[in-house]
């Protein structure tokens, strides 16, 4: 009954770093979601497996894969990873040449298989199938309002929002889509799927990153481009913010839903933490812009130390920027633990205490005697690094310098990143000395938002802020946000 008790203390889900926006063992914010579409290929579920599987980082919950054979949908989802909820039998009886799929972070909806995408719908003109990566901010004004007009919804996922306005619309599909769009506030890359036609559509800052490829005949789309690579497809461009591209019988038409010219605003954080390092933005390769980012660091907090480090994973190219920047060697100095982000096992509440070794472990021989620079992409609530430099020091670092890749964190991100309460983040009420001091460090500088902007490459200087999205840094939010409730906000998928 004891252990009962302590695993009820430890979580609420299945498994331990399951759940919304609340500390689990490793304090990081949480990936959103990912998508990937196919248009006319006989394959396309193989497609839509590996090229998922390539988005895993993306969403570790819940995975989910449609599939048109004109007549009919094939479909199947589950909750945990992509080779978990697949297997070949499975791929083999989703036939059909166009097909949607998804991987599933929760934040905002519950985490269980009603809300796991694709979202499949039967409505007056055959079948509809919904994925999205983001976060509709005013998805529950609209859903209240349609339950007001009779709408029985059958999850939490606000996602399900669009699929409701695009039903009830007496308009042909693209144009009800289109409708759908217009009213929808908030950070998205949506794939709508019918019987034969398939709807890529990006929202009007292009907050979220959604690319589009060529393999042979078809076409294929995916939030990352390390997922076009992963199936051999050839990158042919961005979706544009505010580009609505339908998929027919008659080939490619591309459309807006609307007109009006936004502000372009992707999200920084995707540079800084979220997209895979052989992945690329704005036709910014990641590993090199981390590597800038790890050189302007450099420049602006140059601290004399015996080796630079980078937190694994997303910080190593920061890292190896710092060094070759420096002329400081860059060395190993911590190793993860690839296998404990889905464990059904308990961590004890020893290791808890601990910190980061069931995940992260200091390279004693590396570290013992040194002082260490240690990079990383962001501070949340603090506990993670705090943890990590006392592990560092454990192992026998004579100092640690931080080193961060972003400014300060102190903002909730209502675009679909799952950010805990704004209350929670640690630099939202201290100074950056005051978070040295709560982390341990011997010195604390974050990257300066000018320098991130200058490090990311690959925009327009004539965009505002490079064409970034950092409110989460400084509170310029690219649309009108509610922050009553803010702490619900996260992905809607």
């Amino acid at each position: 009954m004891s252990d009962e008790i302590t695993a009820r203390t430890l979580w609420t889900g299945d498994y331990y770093n399951e759940g919304s926006g609340k500390e689990g063992l490793f304090d990081k914010l949480k990936e959103e979601c990912g998508v990937f579409g196919v248009y006319r290929h006989s394959d396309a579920a193989s497609l839509a497996y590996y090229g998922l599987h390539a988005l895993q980082h993306r969403g570790e919950e819940s995975a989910g894969i449609c599939v048109s054979s004109g007549d009919e949908f094939h479909y199947h989802r589950g909750m945990g990873l992509v080779k978990e909820v697949f297997n070949k039998d499975l791929l083999a009886s989703l036939t059909g040449d166009i097909a949607i799929g998804h991987v599933r972070y929760s934040t905002s909806g519950d985490s269980k298989l009603t809300n796991a995408q694709p979202l499949v719908f039967k409505y007056r003109d055959g079948d509809l199938a919904v994925a999205t990566n983001g976060n509709i901010v005013n998805a529950l004004q609209i859903r209240q309002e349609l339950e007001q007009g009779g709408s029985i919804f059958q999850t939490t996922s606000d996602t399900e929002v669009v699929a409701h306005l695009i039903a009830r619309s007496s308009k042909d599909l693209v144009e009800a889509a289109k409708d759908a769009l217009k009213r929808i506030v908030g950070g998205f890359a949506f794939l709508i799927m019918t019987n034969d036609k398939l709807l890529v559509a990006s929202d009007p800052n292009g907050l979220r990153p959604l690319t589009m490829g060529r393999l042979g005949d078809a076409y294929v789309f995916a939030s990352e481009t390390c997922a076009l690579e992963t199936i051999g497809a050839e990158l042919l461009r961005d979706i544009e913010p505010g580009e609505l591209l339908v998929l027919d019988k008659d080939g490619l038409h591309e459309d807006r839903y609307t007109e009006e010219k936004q502000r372009k605003a992707l999200c920084a954080m995707e540079y800084i933490y979220f997209a895979r390092p052989d992945s690329d933005l704005n036709g910014a390769n990641l590993h090199a812009a981390r590597k800038r980012m790890g050189s302007q660091l450099a420049l602006e907090a140059f601290v004399d130390a015996d080796l630079v480090t980078g937190v694994p994973d997303s910080s190593i190219s920061a890292a190896i920027g710092y060094a070759e920047q420096t002329g400081i060697p860059y060395e190993l100095g911590m190793i993860k633990n690839k296998y404990t982000g889905r464990t059904f096992i308990q961590p004890s509440q020893e290791l808890r205490e601990q910190g980061v070794k069931m995940k992260l472990s200091a390279v004693r021989r590396v570290v013992e005697g040194k002082r260490v620079i240690m990079i990383d992409d962001s501070i949340v609530r603090g506990t993670t690094s705090r943890r990590i430099v006392n592990m560092l020091r454990d192992a026998g670092a004579l100092e640690v310098h931080v080193r961060i890749t972003s400014p300060p964190f102190k903002n909730p991100c209502f675009y679909g990143i799952d950010t805990p309460d704004r209350r929670e983040l640690i630099a939202s009420s201290k100074t950056v000395e005051e978070i040295r001091q709560e982390i341990n460090a011997d010195s604390l500088y974050f990257m300066s938002a000018e320098g991130l902007i200058a490090a990311v490459g690959g925009h327009n200087e004539q965009d505002y802020k490079g064409g970034l999205c950092l409110a989460c840094f400084d509170n310029d939010y690219p649309t009108q946000v509610d922050f009553k409730g803010e702490e619900k906000f996260g992905c809607s998928c």
